[in-house]
């Protein structure tokens, strides 16, 4: 592990999943610095492996860079996730940065499910994911952003945050996304903006190559609607197609909310476009 200009740490991890016959196996698991996984587990049958994805600081500080490489080759299979909730903590100037970068092969399908993402009072961060898809690749993914510590009454009043999210099928982009999150800007309590909700976040799942079959799309849009329903109480929630993508927004002040929300969402689709049933990760019942 080496320290970066800034006095931080640098860590890494390349993983690669194959497909041997009906078993999905990690085949690549390099790691530098703090960020590994031990082994995939099977719950679901040998041919989907679920990841955790396991950072042991428990947070990201000022000055750190992470790096996170997850390959699927054709017709792989795995579900990765996290087992608690990611954190950029305080800085003293210096910013962190998280890099996620996922290619997923011809008929290969990863679902990227995190914990939700806090950003603490006077952090000064960016999480940057890509998404490479080759045709025929399926993709679930969601990411929680939550601003400051509502619960126990510590806002988000100092620093920024930046978030950008991209997901490209052939080289050919489906979808580009930039949020960025400065203390004492407008666009955080404006009704353009987040309208004073602390929690931003983002769900897609992808429904085939653009302008595919249109009653299969309106029948995914329907039923992630239904799904994230009950949510819509307490958050502002929409659902809508873009392009080969169905995504889903959701602004709001828990991040359990939103959690629940997405993984209802999950549940309702994952049949129609894996089909298979959810089957949630065991870590997100310790």
């Amino acid at each position: 592990m080496q320290q970066t200009p800034g006095g931080g740490w640098r860590a890494r991890i390349e993983l690669g999943l194959r497909a041997d016959g009906q078993r999905a196996v990690l085949a690549k698991n390099e790691h530098a610095g703090p960020l590994v996984v031990q082994k995939p587990f099977y719950p679901e049958g040998a041919d989907l492996a679920h990841i955790y994805l396991v950072h042991p600081p428990g947070g990201v500080c000022g000055g750190d860079e992470l790096a996170v490489g997850l390959d699927l080759g054709p017709c792989a299979k795995a579900l990765a996730t996290t087992p608690a909730a990611g954190k950029f903590y305080r800085s003293a100037g210096e910013p962190a940065r998280v890099d996620q970068h996922f290619r997923v092969g011809a008929g290969a399908s990863l679902e990227w499910l995190p914990q939700e993402t806090i950003v603490y009072d006077g952090a000064v961060a960016a999480l940057a994911t890509r998404v490479e898809l080759t045709p025929g690749a399926c993709f679930f993914g969601w990411e929680i952003i939550c601003l400051g510590l509502a619960a126990s009454n510590k806002p988000f009043v100092h620093g920024e945050f930046r978030q950008r999210l991209e997901i490209w099928q052939d080289a050919r982009p489906l979808l580009i996304e930039n949020l960025r999150c400065r203390a004492g800007d407008r666009s955080l309590i404006a009704p353009w903006g987040l309208s004073g909700h602390t929690v931003a976040a983002t769900f897609v799942c992808t429904l085939g190559a653009p302008g595919g079959p249109e009653p299969f799309r309106q029948a995914a849009l329907a039923a992630a609607r239904e799904a994230v329903s009950p949510f819509t109480r307490d958050n502002l929630v929409a659902a809508c197609l873009c392009d080969g993508l169905l995504v889903c927004r959701l602004h709001g002040r828990d991040s359990a909310a939103a959690k629940k929300a997405f993984i209802a969402a999950w549940r309702a689709l994952r049949p129609l476009t894996l089909g298979r049933l959810a089957h949630p990760p065991r870590i997100w019942a310790t």
